[in-house]
């Protein structure tokens, strides 16, 4: 019976290996050369594999390939299944160095501040891994973008992801002293509403800055101004350029702080909170390839938030 099993699991291994090259290339014929079969086999396998999902993966016609939403979502899945057993077989070959696309998001504040000024030491550690890096504060959905790694911020809601802490860091709302020439400063949070807050485009609706009453509670208020960003170094920016109020964790404006170029508001009524940093990741129960484990153990040496 297990032997049986055994020939099962390679079968099925190899059916995603074709129909994952017929949707790369494109053709049965190319994924036929690329696999050295006949078009007739790599066509018979597709055949066999739809038959048995019971599910159409493929729109054939005469001239193209298409897949059709289930082939899409399959193929997602194959390709994240055949790198795990790549990976595994190479991890099992004594000596093997990490290798192979990493490719992660991050955040554009962190990108700028923490990991960019990383990576060429990690690329001479691991000189056979290729880093697939983008910066930007759009949050993806790690298995449709096909990424590793992403880099976030605040709470975690897929259950399918396994985060690891980077570290923590306090949160500071700031104007640029030009902005305090022309308006002035708010004494007390209830002034905000005299002012231009800058805002998130991708979370207007939500997002709310906490303060203290100076009464022993706490009060929320949303930003309202004339402009949103789509990033926090847009933002960073703006605030710099006299534009308005910002909030923004304490590490991404530490440098202008000390320089003078940006002024802490309302600290008196600051509450203390702080924003969280993840690296997270496929899981759990998911074989983790070495090229994305010596990231985060990467990650986790060099990268210094506080609080971690």
């Amino acid at each position: 019976m297990d032997s049986i099993m055994a020939r099962q699991d390679i079968n099925r291994a190899f059916e995603m290996a074709v129909f994952a090259a017929v949707v790369e290339t494109g053709a049965f014929s190319a994924a036929a050369r690329r696999l050295a079969l006949t078009p007739s086999a790599v066509s018979k396998l597709v055949n066999r594999l739809e038959a048995r999902l019971g599910a159409r993966l493929l729109q054939r016609s005469t001239r193209q390939l298409h897949t059709t939403p289930e082939g899409d979502a399959f193929f997602i899945q194959c390709k994240r299944i055949l790198d795990d057993i790549e990976s595994a077989e190479r991890e099992a070959s004594q000596g093997a160095a990490p290798r192979g696309r990493l490719r992660i998001n991050c955040f554009v504040p962190f990108g700028v501040r923490h990991l960019l000024p990383i990576l060429p030491e990690f690329a001479q550690r691991y000189p056979d891994i290729v880093l697939d890096v983008v910066v930007s504060d759009a949050i993806v959905d790690l298995l449709e973008d096909r990424t590793d790694i992403a880099i976030r911020t605040g709470k975690l809601k897929e259950s399918n992801l396994v985060a690891r802490k980077l570290g923590e860091d306090a949160m500071v709302v700031v104007a640029s002293p030009a902005y305090a020439a022309r308006h002035g400063l708010p004494r007390t949070p209830q002034e905000l509403s005299q002012h231009n807050l800058l805002a998130f485009n991708f979370r207007c609706q939500n997002e709310t800055w906490p303060f203290l009453d100076g009464a022993g509670g706490s009060i929320q208020v949303a930003p309202q101004g004339n402009t949103c960003v789509s990033d926090g170094e847009s933002m960073r920016q703006l605030v710099l350029a006299g534009m308005g109020l910002g909030r923004f964790s304490r590490q991404h404006v530490l440098r202008d702080i000390e320089r003078g170029d940006l002024i802490p508001v309302l600290q008196d009524y600051n509450p203390g909170d702080k924003e969280i940093v993840h690296a997270v990741f496929v899981g759990p129960g998911l074989q983790v390839p070495a090229r994305v484990r010596v990231m985060l153990d990467y990650l986790l040496e060099k990268v210094q938030l506080g609080g971690a």
